[in-house]
C-alpha cells in the first residue's frame, strides 16, 4: 500500500473526537491546545461552514487544517448528504433523509413543541433486533454508525433550525434507527462530544437513550452511572406476549431485563421510563395494564404509552383512545405515572417505529 493510501485508509472523522482527544493530537504536533478549543468552538458552537476561513482561526490552525484535514489526509469531517427534508402537515415535525460516505441512508427526526425543539437520533443503519412493528427492525441489521456520523445529525439539525431562525435542540432521544446499547461505545463518545459545554452544550439530562432491552447495556449504564435519561420498550409484561412482539427477549428475557433495571434503579436513582407500543387486540386490555403495573412495583417508573403507527411489514393497528385511556387509568390507579404519547409526523412515517431507509450491502472491512 502507498504512502497515501495508507493515510486515506487510516483517516479518521474530525467529529470522532473528544476535546481531549483533540488536545492531544494538537500538543503531539507542537500545536497550543488553544488551537484545539478555537476549532472545537468553529466545529460546534459556530457551526462554522469553511473551518480555514473562520476569522478566529489563526495561521498555525489553519496550516494544520490545510495539512491534516481532506482527501488523502488524515482528518475528514462528516458531511452527509441530505436527499430529502420532508415536512409534515402538523408543521411541526420534519424528516430528514442522509446519506453516508459509504452509501448507506439513515434517518433523523427533527419535532418542534412550544418553545423548544428535539431531534430523535440514528445510531445504526438498520437495527439487529427484530421487533416486530418497526419498520427499522423489519429492515435488518447494515452497520453501527460512528461517533462522528451520530454528532453530525445534530450539526444538520442544529443548522437547520438555524436557518429557520429558530434557537438551538434542547432536546435528543436516540429513539432512530438502531439500538444505541448494541453500539455501546460510539454512543457514549457521541454524547460526550455532543454534551461538551464548550461546543454542542446539550445537557446530560435532556438527553434520552432508548433500549428494547439490552442488558448488559443497561448494567453499564447503572456501573459507569451515566448521567442520561433510560427509556426501556417493554410491550409485553409476560415472558410470552413480549416475545411475540420483541425477538430480542428470547436471549434477554424479561425476569432478566426487570432485574437489570432495578439494578440501575439501585445504582442511580434516577427514574426510568418505560415504552409501551399499544397494539389493538395484542397488548391492550386492562388486565395487561394490569400485569404491567405489578411487573413495575417499587420502581420509579413512568410509562408512555404509544398507539402503534403503521408500517408496511406488520399488520396490527393501533389501539383506539378510549382503550388506551382505560389502560392508562389502571396505571394511574397502581400510583404509576403515565402518558399517552402524542402522535407526530405519521403522514410523512417520522413516527415511532416508523423510520427506515434504503439498504445496501455491508462493505467488507
Amino acid at each position: 500500500m502507498t504512502t497515501a493510501a495508507a493515510i486515506a485508509a487510516a483517516s479518521r472523522s474530525l467529529l470522532d473526537l473528544t476535546l481531549a482527544e483533540l488536545e492531544g493530537d494538537f500538543a503531539a504536533s507542537g500545536l497550543s491546545p488553544t488551537h484545539a478549543w478555537t476549532l472545537w468552538r468553529a466545529l460546534y458552537a459556530d457551526l462554522s461552514p469553511n473551518l480555514a476561513r473562520a476569522p478566529e482561526v489563526l495561521p498555525p490552525l489553519r496550516r494544520w487544517l490545510a495539512a491534516q484535514v481532506g482527501d488523502g489526509r488524515r482528518f475528514f469531517i462528516d458531511a452527509p448528504d441530505k436527499t430529502a427534508d420532508i415536512a409534515s402537515a402538523d408543521g411541526l415535525t420534519r424528516k430528514f433523509l442522509f446519506q453516508l460516505a459509504d452509501g448507506q441512508t439513515i434517518e433523523t427526526v427533527l419535532m418542534g413543541f412550544k418553545g423548544r425543539h428535539t431531534a430523535c437520533l440514528s445510531t445504526q443503519a438498520g437495527c439487529a433486533m427484530g421487533c416486530v412493528f418497526c419498520a427499522t427492525g423489519q429492515m435488518g441489521f447494515v452497520r453501527h454508525l460512528r461517533p462522528g456520523e451520530i454528532v453530525a445529525q445534530v450539526r444538520q439539525a442544529q443548522l437547520a433550525l438555524r436557518a429557520d431562525g429558530h434557537d438551538g435542540l434542547r432536546n435528543l432521544v436516540l429513539m432512530g434507527m438502531g439500538e444505541p446499547l448494541h453500539n455501546y461505545d460510539a454512543v457514549m463518545t457521541a454524547l460526550e462530544i455532543i454534551t461538551d459545554r464548550r461546543g454542542l452544550n446539550i445537557g446530560p439530562g435532556r438527553i434520552t437513550i432508548s433500549t428494547v432491552g439490552v442488558v448488559p447495556g443497561i448494567l453499564r449504564l447503572a456501573t459507569e452511572k451515566r448521567p442520561y435519561h433510560l427509556a426501556v420498550s417493554l410491550h409485553g409484561a409476560t415472558e410470552a406476549e413480549r416475545a411475540a412482539l420483541v425477538p430480542a427477549s428470547r436471549r434477554w428475557p424479561l425476569a432478566e431485563l426487570m432485574a437489570a433495571c432495578r439494578t440501575y434503579f439501585a445504582e442511580t436513582r434516577r427514574r426510568i421510563f418505560f415504552e409501551w407500543t399499544l397494539i389493538a387486540g395484542a397488548n391492550d386490555s386492562p388486565a395487561q395494564a394490569g400485569r404491567l403495573a405489578t411487573l413495575l412495583a417499587g420502581l420509579d417508573a413512568h410509562v408512555n404509552l404509544i398507539p402503534l403507527n403503521p408500517t408496511g411489514g406488520y399488520a396490527g393497528t393501533a389501539t383506539q383512545t378510549g382503550a388506551a385511556k382505560a389502560f392508562q387509568k389502571v396505571l394511574l390507579a397502581a400510583g404509576i405515572p403515565s402518558t399517552i404519547r402524542q402522535r407526530r409526523g405519521i403522514d410523512v412515517a417520522a413516527g415511532c417505529g416508523q423510520l427506515r431507509a434504503d439498504k445496501l450491502p455491508a462493505k467488507a472491512k
